[in-house]
């Protein structure tokens, strides 16, 4: 199997797309501007005590507050406590780290209100992003995670993967990471960091200090609370840091400086493998080069087709996510027991993609069809959870209870990926009415000649929907070629499969959009 990693950056977006043997199987779009990122720790201040939930809301910021239970203070809340108090007593000298005093546990059975007052300052990390109505969760028990190791600040004890199997090697990993690890650190070691040398875990070993070291340092150079201390690495940094693997052939980039980052971050995890990087400088959008933008639309949505006809409806409730296998108007050539088989087996398929494409957590529940024999439905749950194996998001799977329903859980740490697949006509903004379409290239023509004569841009490019593209450039001297003739050779035609089929955007020669839309189009 081979993979590919295709990284889109638009002035406002970045999209990520994961590609198996040509397949989309991993998709992420995150705003550039995105603050709330798990792994993001903030310097924080309480807000409400809850002493019902022994728990409170702290302000970190966003418009909902932020939960924190009591038992996700973490054991060495007290030695946070006091190590944050020392830090920002004294702004011009910063209190090395290894000097910082380790104080008891937290107490297990103890109260919020024993511990927390309003307006208290503490150290806290982001675990689970804003879901629907729900602010962000959050952790007292800071980590900063790496392609081998998680460090701990005021941990004190080295954890081995419960996948590296050999009692050799786990010995060999806990005394290495012993002899390194700075004072008063306790260290994760991750399964990826199996069969590696000494001096690949202590070079990520220094990265990580200093992570750590650079949030406490702005925590004591800054007195706005709440504040930001620790931002969790670019999306496409942090998305390649867990999914990066060496059956990884090209990575593909669109934007020079999110390369250089990408670039970096594969030299410092594979050095052998920093060529595989590159900067696409294509002049067809990126996703519609490699195709994936065909397959987003055809793969989100409420109904997803799959083979010989069947198809998935997909619904998303308040509580949980339902999923409907239908077999379609497939041709019944087989009994009608192999062929429910046959149905639920490439749903089993199909719906692992889907779980990992769209990063639906929380509940699944699946109606797939009823099949009578039992070693038809054990074959079934076996697909299923081969299938998931490849997911990296813990999930829990049950064999199909006796109304033929299969119920999957599976972590939850950001909101499902929803792709809206429907296209709205842009000309009339839903009111069913438009100008005459055979009009339409007279306006593109209206809207150029002003961009030229009147704002004065030379040189940009035009993406407009591929059949609108075809007309444009078709016969020996096109409708393209006059508009060059006429205002210039610095008119570029670009066909996007993500517009629709009356929609067009304007771009100058550094990407950046160009509102061209007339006060009448506005109107809603």
């Amino acid at each position: 199997m081979t993979s590919e990693v295709i990284i889109d950056v638009q002035q406002k977006d970045i999209s990520i797309a994961l590609l198996e043997d040509k397949q989309l199987v991993e998709y992420q779009n995150e705003p550039r501007k995105a603050s709330f990122s798990v792994g993001n720790i903030y310097v924080a201040k309480v807000k409400k005590l809850m002493p019902g939930l022994n728990a409170c809301f702290v302000d970190v910021g966003y418009e909902r507050d932020a939960f924190l239970h009591y038992l996700d203070l973490g054991s060495q809340f007290n030695s946070y406590e006091k190590y944050l108090k020392q830090v920002e007593s004294d702004r011009k000298r910063l209190m090395p780290f290894a000097k910082a005093q380790k104080l008891p546990d937290l107490d297990k059975d103890g109260s919020i209100t024993q511990v927390l007052k309003v307006g208290q300052e503490v150290l806290v990390q982001i675990v689970k992003e804003p879901i629907s109505t729900k602010g962000p969760r959050l952790t007292g028990e800071l980590s900063f995670a790496g392609r081998y190791l998680v460090l701990i600040p005021f941990g004190d004890k080295v954890s081995v993967s419960s996948k590296i199997k050999s009692g050799e090697e786990r010995a060999r990993l806990k005394q290495l990471i012993h002899s390194i690890k700075p004072k008063n650190c306790g260290v994760i070691v991750r399964t990826a960091a199996e069969g590696k040398r000494v001096a690949e875990l202590d070079a990520e070993m220094k990265v990580l200090t200093q992570r750590w070291s650079g949030a406490i340092t702005k925590a004591q150079k800054t007195q706005k609370r709440p504040q930001l201390v620790y931002e969790e690495s670019g999306r496409a940094v942090a998305m390649l840091r867990d999914l990066f693997n060496p059956t990884y052939e090209h990575i593909y980039v669109n934007d020079e400086d999110v390369m250089k980052a990408v670039k970096h971050y594969v030299s410092l995890i594979a050095p052998d493998k920093t060529d595989i990087v590159k900067l696409y400088t294509g002049k067809v959008p990126i996703f519609d080069n490699f195709n994936v933008t065909k397959q987003i639309k055809s793969s989100f949505g409420r109904t997803v087709n799959y083979k010989h006809g069947a198809y998935l409806i997909i619904e998303h409730t308040e509580a949980l996510h339902v999923v409907d296998v239908n077999s379609g108007n497939r041709t019944r050539e087989k009994e009608q027991e192999a062929n429910a088989l046959d149905v639920n087996l490439g749903a089993a398929d199909e719906l692992a993609r889907q779980l990992r494409l769209r990063d639906m957590g929380g509940i699944i529940v699946v109606d797939f069809i009823d099949m009578n024999l039992a070693e038809d439905r054990q074959m079934l749950y076996e697909r299923m959870c081969k299938n998931m194996q490849k997911d990296r998001a813990r999930h829990n799977i049950l064999p199909l209870s006796k109304f033929g329903l299969m119920q999957i859980t599976r972590q939850r740490v950001r909101p499902a990926m929803d792709v809206n697949v429907e296209e709205t006509c842009p000309t009339c903004n839903g009111t069913g009415k438009i100008k005459s379409s055979i009009l339409f290239t007279d306006q593109l023509e209206r809207k150029i000649d002003r961009l030229v004569n009147k704002v004065g841009i030379k040189k940009f490019y035009l993406h407009v929907h591929p059949y609108v593209a075809a007309f444009i450039d078709k016969g020996f001297i096109s409708l393209g070629l006059k508009w060059k003739l006429k205002y210039g050779f610095g008119i570029h035609i670009v066909p996007s499969q993500k517009l629709a089929f009356l929609q067009y955007e304007f771009y100058d020669t550094k990407g950046n959009f160009l509102d061209m839309k007339e006060e009448q189009e506005t109107k809603g």
